[in-house]
C-alpha cells in the first residue's frame, strides 16, 4: 500500500496497514509517499483529539518559505519559534491523563516531542514507527524513491488522498471497524471515530492490536 506520512495518524490509517497484516500473518509492505510536495490542511502536520471540550486539533508549524507547498516533504522544517512541543505535550496531558495506558506510553511519546527534530518527515516516521510498535502492527516500511501520480497501484492500494482531515472515506466501513472503545469523554459527547492513534493507544493498550484487526 501507498501512504502519506501523518503526524500522529488517525485509526483509519493503522486500520489500513493492519488489514494486510491480519489476511496474511506477516507484516504489512508499507510504501511511505517521500517524493511529493508539501501539502498544508492535511494530516501532515495535524492530528485529532479527544478533549474536555470534545475534538480538538494539534498541529506541527513549519517554517514559511515563498513556495512552501511546492517544497519537498522532506525539505519541510519545523518552526521552533514558538513552544509548540510544551502546548502539544499539555494538552495532550489533559485530555489523557485519566485513560488507563496514558502513565505506559507518555514519557516515550514525549521524548519524541523532545528531541528536536529538524525536519516534518523525520518527525512523523519516528511516530509512525513508534506507533506500530505499540499497538503491535507489523509493517516492512519502505520509502518511494520518486513521486508516483494519484491512484498508482504500483504498490497496491493508493491511499494518499483518501485519507484526509477534509475527506470523507470508506475505509473503516469496509473494514467492519465502525465500533466504540473506550474513551475518556464518551460518557459526554459519545463515542467518536477516527481520531489520532494516540486516542485509541491511550485506552485500550495492548488491545489496540485487537481491535485494529478486527479480532
Amino acid at each position: 500500500m501507498l501512504l502519506s506520512v501523518a503526524y500522529f495518524p488517525p485509526v483509519e490509517y493503522f486500520a489500513a496497514i493492519a488489514k494486510d497484516f491480519a489476511i496474511a500473518a506477516k507484516p504489512s509492505e508499507v510504501h511511505i509517499e517521500a517524493c511529493e510536495n508539501y501539502q498544508k490542511q492535511s494530516y501532515r502536520n495535524r492530528c485529532r483529539f479527544y478533549a474536555a471540550g470534545g475534538i480538538e486539533t494539534l498541529s506541527v508549524p513549519v517554517v514559511h518559505e515563498n513556495g512552501t507547498c511546492k517544497l519537498p516533504i522532506r525539505e519541510i522544517r519545523i518552526d521552533y519559534s514558538t513552544p509548540w512541543v510544551v502546548r502539544t505535550e499539555r494538552a495532550i496531558i489533559s485530555a489523557y491523563e485519566t485513560s488507563a495506558y496514558f502513565d505506559h506510553y507518555k514519557d516515550e511519546i514525549f521524548s519524541i516531542l523532545d528531541s528536536g527534530e529538524e525536519y516534518l518527515f523525520d518527525l512523523d516516521m519516528a511516530i509512525l514507527r513508534f506507533f506500530l510498535h505499540k499497538t503491535g502492527v507489523e509493517a516492512d516500511i519502505r520509502l518511494t524513491d520518486s513521486f508516483l501520480p494519484s491512484g498508482s497501484s504500483i504498490f497496491g492500494e493508493d491511499f494518499r488522498a483518501a485519507i484526509h482531515p477534509k475527506r470523507k472515506n470508506g475505509i473503516l466501513a469496509d473494514l467492519g471497524l465502525e465500533k466504540p472503545y473506550f474513551q475518556v469523554f464518551a460518557q459526554k459527547y459519545g463515542f467518536i471515530p477516527n481520531l489520532s492513534i494516540m486516542d485509541l493507544l491511550f485506552n485500550e493498550g495492548p488491545e489496540s492490536i485487537t481491535y485494529l484487526k478486527k479480532l
